[in-house]
């Protein structure tokens, strides 16, 4: 624990130094490091997926940076510090955890995600917000998170399908429903039912217990490592992928999928 506190009193002094000597950070606000800390969550967010721990020490150390760096400003306007922003937290959680630190029982994680959300809707009455389930989802999310999480509130809240395979009634509908606008030419209504078509299929996963971020990205990457197969072995041929027949394409795709499962 010595050596714990002992590095993290290192990075406060090492940023009081910066925020007073280095004329760039001199000039940082809350404003102009939003657009840095969002990239430096999505360099953490590959790092993860890679599973690369050596990189993921690194991304958390420059993430735990902007935590600092926003809490020297909030210092700097006398309307917060690192302590209070640690002290909110801890307080947080104990406060969410009354499996933990009190009596109430919770048997499973399920019943601990329940509590939690039980436990958002009493703080915001206490602060005499409106209690609203969906108001907590932040709206900078993007859109395939925002939905998952939508759809993962709305079901804490009882509103959900009684059976996951039901879900796929209302994928089948969704499908059906945009097709008649495609049949339709009506390209506004199309990408509303393209839309709805999305946010099924998200809320299928959820039911299945599968991530559709981390699901989409692990589809990307696959497709990233195939086309580059295509174009590896068409440049071997001394080929542009534009002098390549579709069937050529379709061949050298099928090539990298069977290398895929021999790997």
């Amino acid at each position: 624990m010595d050596r714990k506190l002992a590095a993290f009193g290192r990075l406060l002094q090492v940023m009081d130094e910066l925020r007073e000597k280095c004329p760039w950070d001199r000039k940082q606000t809350f404003d102009s490091l939003r657009m840095n800390t969002i990239e430096e969550t999505y360099e953490l967010a590959d790092a993860l997926l890679d599973h690369d721990m050596d990189n993921i020490r690194k991304e958390l150390g420059d993430l735990l940076l902007h935590v600092v760096f926003y809490s020297k400003l909030g210092d700097e306007q006398h309307a917060f510090d690192i302590a209070d922003v640690a002290d909110g937290i801890c307080e947080k959680l104990i406060f969410r955890h009354p499996h933990v630190f009190g009596d109430t029982a919770a048997a499973d994680a399920e019943q601990v995600k329940q509590n939690w959300e039980d436990i958002k809707l009493k703080e915001k009455a206490s602060n005499h917000e409106k209690k609203r389930v969906l108001s907590g989802v932040p709206r900078s999310l993007p859109a395939l998170v925002k939905a998952y999480r939508i759809g993962e509130k709305a079901a804490a809240a009882g509103f959900d399908w009684e059976k996951r395979e039901d879900v796929w009634d209302k994928v089948k509908e969704e499908i059906g429903e945009l097709q008649r606008e495609i049949d339709a030419s009506d390209e506004r209504r199309t990408s509303e039912e393209f839309g709805d078509l999305f946010f099924a299929l998200v809320n299928a996963a959820r039911l299945y217990g599968v991530d559709p971020e981390a699901a989409l990205e692990q589809c990307n990457r696959k497709f990233i490592a195939r086309f580059t197969h295509i174009e590896d072995r068409a440049e071997e041929q001394r080929l542009t992928l534009r002098e390549m027949t579709l069937e050529q394409m379709d061949r050298l795709w099928d090539e990298a999928k069977r290398q895929e499962r021999e790997a």
